[in-house]
């Protein structure tokens, strides 16, 4: 008889941004993506996302390490740092410009700012994506191509766009995805033109999040993506990559986030209270799994 194929147990990972201390929110996600590995029997990857290289620096990476090491979480090595991988990136992006689904923008973000307050001063409404950001101006993707050539040739600072409508359209339907978060569990097709022509590829950094995060995730052979919720809006655009990639879904399972008093989620940039500082307080990690609900 001929043998049956090996089951592979199914990949978790956390994929932290060293672009500051990690806090009470990091710690529940670690954590949820270390207890759904165990009990599924599955692996546990941590992945280091560090493309940002303005904002990204070592003391944050080596706190995390330190921080999940304090916490109890044991993950594989070698761990994949993004800022090392940027030519499976560029590769992802060549082939969506092989069959014409991205273009150059030009515009910064004070000429789109500019241009939509003009839009609406003239009494129009300017589309907005989930996060309230408004929608990139129509007028790089109606420019010529020569004309776009011409101005990359120059120079001109620019980053690649996703054509959503074309986009849509080679995809042919609304990819869907699974869902196991406690917010909305099931199977899922949303719409991802809610964010318009997403930016692929930046000129200050390689790639860009959701070019990366689709790379990664197919590259690692993850199969559970187990995030906080803030990043649920953006699950659609990341399937329609999957998709026009050629690449496997994951299963996704979107978790609450940890709130401060006023209600607004923790944030890096906003210096929560991180990790490392809450460990030289003499905080046990038994305290932190209280904190964060578990």
């Amino acid at each position: 008889m001929p043998e049956k194929p090996a089951i592979m147990p199914p990949v978790f990972r956390f994929a932290p941004s060293p672009n500051g201390y990690l806090h009470l929110g990091h710690a529940l996600s670690a954590l949820l993506n270390d207890e759904m590995a165990k009990a599924a029997g599955g692996r546990l990857l941590l992945r280091i996302e560090d493309i940002d290289i303005t904002r990204c620096r070592p003391e944050y990476e080596q706190s995390i390490h330190d921080d999940l090491a304090w916490l109890g979480i044991a993950y594989e090595r070698p761990v994949r740092r993004q800022s090392e991988h940027t030519e499976d990136y560029r590769a992802a992006l060549d082939r969506l410009k092989a069959i014409g689904l991205v273009y150059p923008a030009f515009m910064s973000r004070g000429e789109v700012k500019r241009y939509v307050a003009d839009h609406e001063a003239a009494g129009r409404d300017w589309p907005r994506d989930p996060d309230g950001a408004p929608l990139y101006p129509p007028i790089d993707k109606a420019s010529p191509q020569a004309e776009a050539a011409a101005r990359i040739a120059a120079g001109d600072q620019h980053v690649w766009r996703l054509d959503m409508a074309k986009a849509l359209a080679e995809a042919g339907e609304t990819p869907s995805f699974v869902e196991t978060g406690p917010a909305c569990a099931g199977t899922l097709a949303l719409d991802p033109a809610l964010w318009g022509d997403v930016m692929l590829w930046r000129w200050d950094a390689p790639s860009s999040y959701h070019l990366s995060v689709v790379v990664d995730d197919a590259l690692q052979g993850v199969t559970h993506v187990v995030r906080g919720l803030d990043l649920f809006a953006a699950t659609p655009v990341h399937r329609l990559l999957q998709n026009l990639l050629g690449l496997p879904a994951p299963v996704y399972h979107h978790h609450r986030l940890i709130l401060d008093t006023d209600g607004r989620k923790l944030s890096k940039s906003q210096g929560d209270t991180a990790l490392a500082a809450l460990r030289a307080a003499g905080v046990s990690p038994l305290d932190i799994r209280r904190r964060v609900g578990l």
